[in-house]
């Protein structure tokens, strides 16, 4: 059946029943990318860079084609539904924008975890994302193959390939598989086999695959037909022949069509001459449709070259739609086809549903590019999360406007932009570079806020370096008996330093009668005759002092402090106190308490 055929047949079936659209998420590394080359036929992975998915794409996979690949495990006639939509997250930063009318684009998920991984930082967050749509999900245990002493069956279901293993092999799968399974139930989940699971929306099911050697995908597909008929079946009845509403994919230049957009058409019809509105950076975009391009079912909307013009196409399904004006379109917005209603009114509904995803800024901030809505809502929730202020935040690439906003930053740590997945333009790189901008960029969410929180982290503590460096030292000494050098002018005494840290030009207090006496300032320190700028707990070393007079002001055996101003005690006790050593912590808490007999409110 032609493309053209399919999308008539779907538009003229009497139930309406679009396509069930399927997510998959999952760390960084864990197969998602390989699951769907192996579904699909294709091989996206190929031409990614680093093998991560970089884009989002969709891939419809009829049922017909769903039956010859799970075999016995599906009989077609007995599904009523198309088959599956899948939208290929990369990680899982889109699949909390992808949104219909509100809520999760995707109807049902397949989280993808690595058995010999396990949970890792990105399968937190897509769980965290999954719980907070309320969006029904199985998961796919990954890379059985990998089990020490596998023997890799090909593309079968999975309790076949389990009865060709040794007794070794299956019980170490199973080790690793009840490890996810309590995973999950540290996370708030319960979940089984996916063939023990009595209701899955009670239970999660975890279903063994290799997404390498194809063992298991009849299950996967098997389990995803299931659930989508049993309990989506209708939430899948649409108004085919009513006007399109879908979500914005990718933004890109098509050669002879100029900038186009693939989207996912989630509900009614969408045809050529359509007036649409689409989301845009500064407000909405009314275009009107020029032609809209199929690939052929099974081919991968991102690399497929050969499309075909379409008619009109009805929901579910993912197309590319080329329209003028579309520059300015984003991914992650919503599509809206006009048909008999006032332009005015779907504008409206287009505004209402942008405004959904706002991200809140503050006067002061990082400033955020990301190359989609949904990558910049989840940087936004991450950074709230972090306690870092965003000052500006916006899909698209780094411009030199963005530096300049950059460099007005009151803090040092501000002084940064956060470039999640899009290019940093030539002349902004130089331009951050001549006015020492910090720009951050990564294609993983938690990575590119690590590098930004490391980043802060070393400039607050050069900060607080600098401080302590100014800043007069908590420091207990006690001069020697029988070690007095010289007399006066200045007075030369060995001591030892009894808690914190001894510096030069400190000024030196002695206690009396509850008061601090300031008997006169430190000159020199020397450790065998070499001069040293400090020295810590437990040295011995000879200083001289000038002001006092041994055997007048100061004598032998007495206890002397390093003079702590006020405010210097007041910026260790409350700010630096963390960054001091044990023994300085001491002689601070120790000369606080002293003042605060005094004066209770002493350097507070």
């Amino acid at each position: 059946m032609s493309d053209t055929d399919a999308a008539g047949s779907a538009e003229t079936d009497a139930t309406g029943l679009r396509t069930p659209i399927v997510a998959v998420l999952g760390h960084v590394d864990h197969g998602k990318t390989t699951l769907l080359d192996t579904v699909r036929g294709s091989a996206v992975q190929e031409g990614e860079a680093g093998a991560i998915t970089q884009h989002i794409g969709a891939t419809a996979v009829p049922l017909d084609t769903i039956g010859e690949m799970a075999g016995s495990l599906v009989d077609p006639d007995d599904f009523d539904l198309p088959g599956l939509l899948f939208i290929d997250t990369p990680g899982h930063h889109s699949f909390s924008t992808l949104r219909s009318r509100g809520g999760a684009l995707a109807d049902i998920a397949v989280l993808v975890v690595d058995v010999n991984d396990g949970f890792q930082p990105q399968t937190l967050e897509a769980l965290d994302i999954l719980k907070r749509t309320e969006t029904p999900f199985v998961v796919a245990a990954n890379k059985v193959d990998t089990v020490p002493g596998w023997n890799p069956q090909g593309h079968v279901p999975i309790q076949q390939s389990i009865d060709a293993q040794s007794d070794r092999a299956e019980g170490d799968l199973n080790d690793r598989l009840y490890g996810i399974i309590g995973e999950m139930s540290d996370n708030g989940f319960s979940s089984d086999m996916y063939w023990r699971v009595q209701d899955f929306r009670a239970n999660i099911g975890v279903v063994p695959v290799s997404a390498k050697t194809g063992e298991g995908i009849p299950d996967l597909l098997t389990v995803l037909m299931g659930l989508s008929q049993r309990y989506l079946k209708e939430d899948m009845s649409v108004d085919v022949a009513g006007p399109g509403a879908g979500t914005v994919l990718e933004v890109k230049e098509e050669r002879g069509f100029g900038t186009t957009i693939d989207i996912v058409l989630y509900d009614g019809t969408i045809s050529a001459d359509d007036t649409v509105v689409v989301g845009g950076k500064n407000e909405p975009i009314v275009t009107e449709v020029r032609a809209l391009l199929q690939p052929r079912p099974l081919a991968e909307i991102r690399t497929e070259k050969q499309f075909e013009k379409v008619d009109s196409v009805a929901a579910a399904t993912g197309i590319k739609v080329a329209a003028p004006d579309l520059d300015d379109a984003m991914a992650g917005a919503p599509v809206r086809v006009v048909r008999d209603r006032p332009v005015e009114e779907v504008i409206e509904a287009v505004e209402a549903e942008l405004s959904q995803i706002d991200v809140e800024t503050a006067d002061n901030g990082v400033v955020v590019k990301a190359d989609t809505l949904g990558s910049l809502e989840a940087i936004a929730n991450a950074l709230e999360e972090a306690e870092v202020p965003i000052v500006r935040a916006e899909v698209g690439d780094v411009a030199p406007r963005d530096v300049a906003v950059a460099s007005t930053a009151d803090e040092p740590t501000h002084e940064a932009i956060l470039a999640f997945n899009v290019e940093v333009l030539p002349d902004a790189k130089q331009q951050a570079s001549d006015q020492n901008i910090r720009v951050f960029s990564d294609d993983v969410i938690y990575q590119l806020v690590e590098e930004y929180e490391e980043y802060v982290t070393g400039i607050q503590e050069a900060q607080q370096e600098q401080v302590l460096d100014k800043i007069a030292r908590p420091c207990r000494f006690q001069i020697l008996k029988d070690h007095t050098f010289r007399q006066s002018n200045p007075a030369v005494v060995g001591v030892e330093v009894l808690s914190g840290t001894l510096k030069r030009n400190s000024n030196v207090v002695k206690w009396e009668n509850g008061d601090a006496h300031r008997v006169g300032q430190l000159k020199t320190l020397q450790d065998d005759g070499e001069d040293i700028d400090e020295a810590r707990t437990g040295d011995r070393v000879a200083a001289s002092i000038d002001g006092p007079t041994v055997g007048r002001q100061i004598e032998e055996g007495d206890e002397l402090w390093a003079e702590l101003p006020e405010k210097h005690a007041k910026i260790l006790e409350q700010e630096l106190r963390e960054e001091l050593p044990t023994d300085e912590r001491e002689a601070l808490q120790m000369y606080l308490d002293k003042q605060r007999k005094r004066d209770p409110f002493w350097g507070k």
